[in-house]
């Protein structure tokens, strides 16, 4: 169990984050995952192939691609732990696949663009949702930026430190390999129902239990922290995540909901079309800039808690 390596991985990443000279010089490791995806896409996902044959070449995409980044986290880790102080290059390396900072400013700059302009919100919230920005109002705008930042508490901070605690810097180099893939590949259009099946499949799996945790955090933070409603939260997770059309998402996006008096979810528009999709919640219907500090405000004291959590197993365990 690497509960010391988890614990400063985050506590690094949320000092520092990416910083912007690293990535405008070298990029970021999910960019060079998403990289390889496109290559094995590009070379397995042919249109004329039939429907069977573009889903085993999407079995085998996903497997070469978990290999890869097996064998050079494997590397990278045995190089580490034989070098003196090697130990902090692997928290550097884990830092990096961790997204507490960059989220918080992404959905924070959600907030402050609704607050200038609808227009000025709808830019800043294309950039961490798929749904068509030019549709939204000022409700469509924060609803997407709070849900964006309770799924992707999940998939972008909480998952990942679960598998590095587990496995290490393998555990949390697989996982955002995995969930890269699903975000580029795991969609259910004609394109990528067949070749992204099994990288579905695999993120859905992986993110079974972070999603869950996620909830708790949300639901323990809003006990401790005032103006929060944390009997509404877990009562939102557990009524209303199956509803939602992940099996894992609604989670974290329920109990958010149900903790800052919102309701999330419901009718959404992707490429041009309109998908019906359940509320969460039992709060007001309008969703403002707002809601979205409050959110921020407990997504943030959510992951001190976890940061809490990780120092306190790492003192007993490590």
């Amino acid at each position: 169990m690497s509960f010391a390596i988890a614990f400063l991985a985050m506590l690094l990443e949320r000092m520092v984050g990416y910083p912007r000279q690293v990535l405008d010089a070298i990029g970021h490791p999910v960019m060079w995952m998403g990289k390889l995806i496109a290559i094995l896409e590009k070379r397995g996902n042919h249109p004329d192939l039939p429907d069977h044959r573009r889903r085993q070449n999407g079995y085998a995409m996903i497997g070469l691609a978990l290999a890869a980044t097996l064998l050079i986290s494997l590397i990278i880790m045995s190089i580490t732990r034989s070098a003196p102080f090697g130990w902090v290059f692997e928290i550097i390396f884990a830092s990096t696949l961790i997204a507490q900072k960059e989220l918080g400013r992404a959905v924070k700059a959600v907030g402050e663009g609704l607050r200038s302009s609808l227009d000025e919100g709808r830019e800043a919230v294309s950039h961490i949702v798929g749904r068509d920005p030019e549709r939204l109002d000022e409700d469509g705008v924060a609803r997407g930026a709070v849900e964006s930042l309770a799924e992707n508490a999940s998939d972008g901070i909480v998952a990942p430190i679960f598998y590095l605690m587990l496995f290490g810097l393998p555990g949390i180099a697989l996982y955002k390999m995995i969930n890269t893939a699903d975000s580029m590949v795991g969609h259910k259009n004609e394109r990528f129902k067949d070749f992204g099946f099994a990288s579905a499949k695999l993120d859905d799996w992986a993110n079974y239990v972070p999603a869950r945790i996620t909830a708790m955090f949300f639901t323990v933070a809003a006990k401790f922290k005032a103006g929060f409603d944390a009997k509404a939260a877990w009562r939102s997770a557990q009524r209303d995540a199956k509803w939602h059309k992940s099996p894992n998402a609604g989670w974290p996006e329920a109990a958010m909901a149900g903790a800052i008096g919102v309701k999330l979810g419901g009718p959404r528009d992707y490429d041009g079309e309109t998908v019906e999709l359940a509320y969460m919640g039992e709060g007001k219907e309008h969703v403002d800039a707002d809601d979205i500090d409050r959110a921020l405000s407990l997504y943030w004291f959510a992951l001190t808690l976890m940061l809490g959590t990780l120092l306190v197993l790492a003192a007993f365990f490590n």
